[in-house]
Order: C-alpha cells, then structure tokens, then sequence
C-alpha cells in the first residue's frame, strides 16, 4: 500500500503556484500586426506604395522576435513571407496583365 507521503491529495505537500521567470507573451506586437494587416490591404487593393512599408515591418518583427516568448516558432518568418507575398502579389499585374490593342479595321 501507498505511504501517506505518497499520497497527492495530502495537504502537507502542497506548494505555493509560481510562474515560470519566461512566461508566454500572448499578446502580439504591433509592428508584425501593423505589417500583417498592410499585407492584407495590398493584396485587396493591389497598392504598390503600401508594399514597401509591409516588408520593412516584416523585417523588423523577424529580427526583434524572441523565440522563447513565442508558443509557435515561425512567428517572423511567417510574417515576413506574408509581406513579400503581398510585394509579388502587388508587382504581378505589371508584367502578366497586358493590354493589346484592339485592330484596326
């Protein structure tokens, strides 16, 4: 049989709750959140000077994220990739979409 010190649910073992020193921050930065939502303008309006903005805010949350506040470890990098998608998405229709003329008759 079990002693009593083995036991989970005796009030002698019990201690007081402390959060760890590195604790999750779940709150999001507002420099990634201001790029993520840039990105999805650009993408809707296809605004070219709104682009440039976007990575330079995706550079900044790649280089100032911290890994070990972070529950997912892409955090920079998905925002970074979402801000040069959204530059691709905007420079597209420049080379792609061509205009002919219609012919002369």
């Amino acid at each position: 049989m079990s002693t009593k010190s083995d036991d989970p649910r005796d009030a002698s073992l019990e201690t007081a709750y402390c959060p760890p020193k590195t604790w999750y921050l779940d709150s999001s930065e507002g420099v990634s959140t201001s790029g993520m939502f840039l990105s999805g303008l650009i993408m809707v309006t296809k605004n070219r000077f709104l682009a440039w903005p976007s990575i330079v805010f995706g550079i900044n949350s790649l280089i100032n994220q911290h890994p070990m506040r972070q529950k997912e470890g892409a955090g920079g990098w998905s925002n970074l990739l979402l801000c040069v998608s959204a530059l691709v998405a905007s420079y597209v229709p420049m080379f792609i979409v061509t205009r002919v003329a219609p012919p002369a008759t």
